[in-house]
């Protein structure tokens, strides 16, 4: 064989054909997203919004009821009592766990519980963009229904206020995958399906007692969108054909009932008047749910420590209003199935109206309680799938249903139109985008204002500073830290005890100090009543021999918790005895010049006191009882 100069450069100049193709092919995340590039652009919206949410979550911190949970947590051991006790009228042992488990490595520290939501938020936002397929025809419509739950300000709190996170978002998990379970059910009839449906519905319950509406949700989903007929025949097919999932609920909703009413009992609740129902509901559906599924409320109102509210403008209400409405005439003029979305929905809010009505109309805060955002977190999540359903319709629908262009008069079917009716939608969804993020920033601003953050921090930076043998008195944090609603966990004391090292309180000192409203360390003064001047100079009122002496007060003290400062000059070291009416302390007293604080619990408009050591001598110069005070 011979080989020519010609045939040595062809063959160096000419590539396999196995590597060209090989340089051809694109990368693994391309040929991912080619694939499925619905599913693609689905996962890079959860990767954005659980950005979005996570940029407006790091303007606040732990508030409220975060550091009653945490503190709970960290003065009990992890016990059958810890985990089943009632706390606020709900028992949620699988929450307390969680809340025990992450308390003890976080402490007071905000991010581990800021991740652990984000966390199940992304669980949230995978398990309902798969339901959406498993029910909902294919296409880039199904990222319309995905952002409605992604984007919904009405669902900010589940990843900001761990204390709101820690219920809703496990109840909105279980409320997906139960859900799931239960189509995957209706079309395979394989059992696992419903093992899968009965401990999705039992984990949310142990975190959640609204949880119990997972199962009229399943069903009203089974009756509108799998059982074809009129109401009765819905209901009565939908029963008889899918009864295994009706005992897996009953006997889970059973079961938890019966735990939950032998650990709460039945509470008394006043029946709310009609009026009161009627103004509720308003503000629930009509003020709080509507525009915060199209993208409201777009303006909050804050109280302090509680949370923000759902405050509307008239105007952008009434807009929302008339795009909900013509998103539901439009869809139910396009295809038949959503009709029974539209009644999923309904029929949900009803659940959540007349549970919110029975538990909450009964509170100092009733009259607000319909625009409170986090009540309605689990409604956006049936909202987003119910839109879905109505504009995309089922995936398995048989039936041969009107086009887009059919729906409208035949004046509206031209093609110029259609093209300004698409820039419309197309604008209107752009809006939509435009309130959320908007809504989202104004959230951020009313959820940076946490004045537990900024107590917590100055009590850590002066701790660290203190000198050695700092003691303080407890006394309750500011209502804007901590409500004063969650007694004794409003107390320094049990605010302060998850810190290590954290400071000490005691009930007697000699130099006590106290935390100021913003967390500064201040030297503790009583603010009250004082006796009058001795008449001895130099000393004021002089005991000696054992005596007792009784010093009127300048003003009468009613019987509450105070305390009491005495300054005195002893000859030497004995006991002595404090009266306020019926109250008594027993107290050391030192040698030369000192003065002594503590706690006690009377009333009375004179005090006594008693050297016990007849042998020793002591000037009081001034007795103060009342409130304790920082020094400025």
């Amino acid at each position: 064989m011979v080989v020519t100069g010609s045939s040595i450069a062809e063959a160096s100049t000419t590539t396999p054909a196995s590597e060209t193709t090989e340089r051809a092919e694109p990368g693994w995340i391309r040929r991912w997203a080619r694939t499925d590039p619905v599913r693609a652009v689905a996962v890079v919206l959860i990767v954005a919004h659980l950005v979005w949410r996570a940029a407006i979550a790091t303007r606040g911190s732990l508030s409220n009821d975060d550091f009653a949970y945490i503190a709970r947590a960290a003065e009990s051991g992890l016990t059958v009592d810890y985990l089943l006790a009632t706390f606020a009228g709900r028992t949620t042992p699988a929450a307390w766990l969680v809340i025990w488990l992450v308390s003890r490595a976080a402490g007071l520290v905000y991010w581990p519980y800021l991740v652990l939501l984000l966390a199940g938020q992304a669980f949230l936002g995978v398990t309902f963009f798969r339901l959406l397929r498993q029910l909902c025809r294919p296409g880039w419509g199904l990222l319309i229904p995905l952002c409605v739950l992604l984007f919904s300000p009405l669902t900010l709190e589940a990843t900001s206020w761990w204390a709101a996170g820690i219920n809703i978002l496990p109840m909105q998990m279980a409320m997906v995958v139960a859900l799931g379970a239960q189509v995957r059910y209706v079309r395979t009839r394989r059992p696992r399906h419903l093992l899968t449906l009965g401990l999705s519905v039992a984990v949310g319950l142990l975190f959640f007692e609204k949880a119990l509406l997972i199962v009229p949700l399943v069903f009203l989903v089974t009756a509108c969108l799998f059982v074809s007929g009129g109401p009765f025949r819905r209901v009565t097919r939908t029963l008889v054909r899918y009864w295994p999932s009706w005992l897996v609920l009953m006997l889970v909703s059973v079961t938890y009932l019966g735990f939950y009413l032998s650990q709460v009992g039945v509470s008394q609740i006043r029946s709310p008047s009609a009026g009161e129902v009627l103004s509720f509901v308003r503000q629930l559906v009509g003020t709080n749910i509507i525009p915060g599924l199209l993208g409201g409320p777009w303006e909050w109102v804050y109280f302090g420590t509680f949370s923000p509210l759902a405050i509307p403008d008239d105007l952008l209400r009434w807009l929302a209003w008339a795009v909900f409405l013509a998103l539901v005439v439009i869809t139910v003029r396009l295809r038949p199935s959503a009709i029974g979305a539209w009644v999923i929905l309904a029929g949900y809010v009803t659940l959540v109206a007349g549970m919110l009505a029975a538990t909450r109309l009964d509170s100092i805060l009733a009259a607000s309680n319909g625009l409170v955002p986090h009540y309605v977190s689990d409604v956006v999540v049936v909202g987003a799938l119910c839109i879905g359903v109505a504009m995309l319709g089922l995936v398995d629908t048989a039936d041969k249903e009107p086009t887009w262009r059919s729906i409208w008069p035949t004046a509206m079917r031209e093609p110029g139109a259609a093209a300004l009716l698409t820039a419309v939608a197309l604008v209107a969804l752009a809006l939509l985008g435009l309130g959320a993020a908007w809504t989202g920033a104004r959230y951020g601003d009313v959820w940076s204002l946490r004045q537990g953050r900024d107590y917590l921090h100055n009590a850590q930076a002066d701790l660290a500073l203190a000198p050695p043998g700092t003691v303080f008195f407890d006394q309750p944090v500011p209502d804007g830290v901590l409500t004063s609603f969650l007694w004794p966990y409003n107390m320094q004391s049990r605010f302060f005890s998850p810190m290590e090292p954290g400071p000490v309180f005691v009930t007697e000192a000699e130099n006590p100090s106290m935390f100021d409203h913003a967390g500064h360390i201040r030297q503790l003064r009583v603010d009250g009543p004082v006796t009058a001047p001795g008449p001895e100079p130099g000393c004021g009122h002089m005991l000696h021999g054992g005596q007792t002496v009784r010093l009127p007060l300048s003003d009468s003290r009613f019987d509450w918790p105070w305390v009491v400062r005495i300054g005195y000059l002893s000859s030497g070291e004995s006991t002595a005895v404090f009266r306020l009416g019926q109250a008594t302390h027993r107290f050391d007293v030192g040698r030369g010049l000192h003065q002594i604080y503590f706690e006690l619990v009377g009333a009375g408009d004179s005090v006594e006191l008693t050297i016990n050591d007849p042998t020793v001598t002591v000037c009081v110069d001034q007795i103060t009882v009342g409130n304790p005070v920082p020094q400025q």
